[in-house]
């Protein structure tokens, strides 16, 4: 059994890296990055989130510098993706930014669901369930870690702090997944708060829904 779980959350993760890849290295084209920018969004988009949580559980050096592997499909996943464009726009195919977009928000809400239900796994696994907080945390860091940096890193307002509930839904499902980790649901606990917080990033973005913001500030604000 514990061999079983162990192999899931390995195919968790990877799908995981996969995903926040690809968002990665989208966001590197959109951004006119070389294939070496490209590589590296993927890379820090996809394992980002998982260094900051081992930072803050005291794991060093993190995961993803003792087991190459993650870094290695990030890596790959950004290769291609570069190429797939390249090559697309080489057949002189129409650039299509409504396309990317939407591909860009879906592995972003495929990674933020498995991530974060990975992270909160994580930390109730090193720390129990009776710290609720640290594990809905941990999983939410994780899930939103690699996107933060992304984001810093092309200058860009981050996704967590306006878009279609983003962090709320890796909360939300980080919670429902500690909470079935504290009930002994293990395998629950990683699939129905993966495919919650997904379902949650679709609806927003089908409904836009958001938290409220205020729009506009006075001028003078602005100095």
């Amino acid at each position: 059994m514990r061999e079983t779980m162990e192999e899931l959350t390995f195919i968790f993760e990877i799908i995981g890296t996969v995903a926040f890849a690809i968002s990665g290295a989208i966001c590197g084209l959109r951004f006119r990055n070389d294939l070496f920018g490209v590589i590296s969004l993927a890379v820090i988009t996809a394992t980002g989130g998982g260094v900051i949580r081992d930072v803050i559980l005291g794991v060093t050096p993190p995961s993803a510098f003792t087991n190459p592997v993650y870094v290695s499909v990030a890596a790959v996943t950004g290769v291609i993706v570069f190429i797939v464009s390249y090559v697309s726009l080489k057949k002189h195919q129409e650039f299509n930014p409504t396309s990317y977009r939407r591909v860009l928000f879906y592995m972003d809400s495929i990674g933020l669901g498995i991530f974060t239900v990975l992270g909160c796994q994580t930390a109730f696994s090193m720390y129990g369930g009776d710290n609720l907080f640290l594990c809905v945390f941990s999983g939410m860091i994780t899930g939103v870690g690699g996107g933060l940096l992304r984001d810093m890193i092309v200058d860009q307002l981050p996704d967590i702090f306006r878009k279609y509930v983003y962090a709320v839904a890796s909360i939300l499902g980080g919670l429902v997944s500690a909470l079935l980790l504290r009930a002994g649901c293990r395998s629950l606990a990683i699939y129905l708060p993966a495919a919650m917080i997904v379902a949650v990033r679709i609806l927003a973005s089908h409904y836009n829904w958001s938290l409220p913001k205020v729009e506009e500030f006075p001028e003078h604000w602005k100095k």
